[in-house]
């Protein structure tokens, strides 16, 4: 009896741990939430580049032997689907990690829930400052440089080149407008009462932004900071050149530099919009020889020869799979979750192939930022061009 009862207790125990670890044996199943539908669907192309990267690790063999099964899932954009998703590919499809899922918001809505079961939400898409906080949520790291930090590099810029800006700003209403608008007046100081001559948000609900631009244009501002996402950011560059507003600055964040927001737009109105980036614009000239955009076109050749590379958000995705690979490699045969979380957060000045130069990733228990450095970029038309040098928020 009390040999059946320890078989039996051996037993429990062995599901509990594989269920703990779900997606950690045979293969890594690794899942993911992206907008394939809704006002932002242009950020699809990140994850169909991504299921075309995992295609090539497992036809190279895997990861340690182990091949990967991504499930890439639409939640249109909607905090609600992206429950349901999550939930069905933690509870149904057992994937060891959710990886790369977009939006505040979205992430937002499963956030407690991931890290109640310690699944893994690996670089998240969303700059918002909540995803660095290994104290109160340390199954959580955020994949992109935090939207304040951004905002304070495109305020130092104006400082520097314009110090006599009058400046409006038009923000999403949530957490990723506030965010960047709260870096943004963060570097402007003491200043920033009187360069900030007007403001306006808008819902991501509203079908257009036209009244918030003519009121904006109406203040006089000839610096404007469009903390802008999606068709919004198509909706901002040509609704400017319609109504004849010619700011001196317009900025725009890197999650809306994509060429997909741009040509709605019309690339002509684009002229002389300022972004930043960590990341190499493989369409700019100057990377042409690059090993690592050589390395990116040859894959997209073999697998996804009909994808327009002129879209961003393909290395966009090829470039957040690699930061992914510098986690999973490092994992060596220990494929737990809490293996997982321990190796992403001990990167050591890790270089990716897309990753400007002078950057690289380092993380720590208490440093859950992977991307910490950014350099502003110019619009030219056809491709962004990178100016001035490495920049940080301090």
């Amino acid at each position: 009896m009390k040999l059946a009862a320890a078989l039996i207790g051996m037993s429990l125990l062995t599901l509990a741990v594989g269920s703990a670890d779900a997606g950690s044996s045979d293969e890594i199943r690794i899942g993911q939430t992206l907008p394939y539908s809704g006002p932002v669907s242009g950020f699809g192309a990140i994850g169909r580049a991504q299921e075309a990267f995992f295609e090539k690790v497992n036809a190279e063999g895997g990861i340690n032997g182990r091949k990967v099964k991504f499930i890439t899932l639409d939640d249109a954009y909607s905090p609600p689907k992206t429950v349901e998703q999550t939930r069905k590919l933690v509870e149904q499809d057992e994937v060891l990690m959710m990886f790369g899922s977009l939006g505040t918001a979205t992430n937002s809505a499963v956030h407690r829930y991931l890290n109640g079961k310690k699944v893994p939400q690996l670089f998240v898409l969303s700059g918002a400052t909540k995803w660095a906080d290994p104290q109160k949520y340390p199954w959580t790291m955020p994949g992109m440089a935090a939207y304040e930090s951004e905002g304070v590099v495109y305020a130092k810029h104006v400082l520097r080149t314009k110090p006599g800006a009058k400046i409006a700003i038009l923000s999403q209403n949530d957490d990723f407008g506030r965010d960047y608008v709260a870096g943004f007046k963060r570097a402007l100081g003491d200043k920033a009462a009187g360069m900030i001559i007007a403001e306006q948000t808008y819902e991501t609900s509203a079908p257009t932004i036209s009244s918030q631009l003519s009121t904006l244009k109406a203040s006089g501002a000839d610096v404007l900071f469009g903390v802008v996402l999606g068709k919004f950011t198509s909706q901002m560059i040509k609704g400017v050149a319609e109504i004849g507003w010619k700011p001196d600055l317009l900025f725009v964040p890197t999650s809306a530099s994509s060429i997909s927001f741009l040509e709605p737009a019309g690339l002509d109105n684009a002229v002389g919009l300022i972004s930043s980036s960590n990341q190499k614009d493989t369409m700019d000239p100057q990377w042409a020889s690059d090993p690592g955009t050589k390395e990116f076109f040859a894959f997209m050749k073999q697998y996804m020869p009909n994808a327009d590379l002129s879209n961003s958000n393909y290395a966009a995705g090829y470039h957040y799979a690699t930061l992914l690979m510098a986690v999973l490699k490092a994992c060596k045969d220990d494929f737990s979750r809490d293996n997982i979380m321990r190796q992403a957060a001990s990167l050591k000045e890790a270089k990716l192939p897309l990753l400007l130069p002078g950057m690289s990733v380092s993380t720590g228990p208490d440093d859950y930022l992977p991307f910490q450095q950014l350099q502003l970029r110019r619009f030219n038309g056809k491709s962004w061009v990178g100016f001035g040098d490495v920049l940080d928020d301090r």
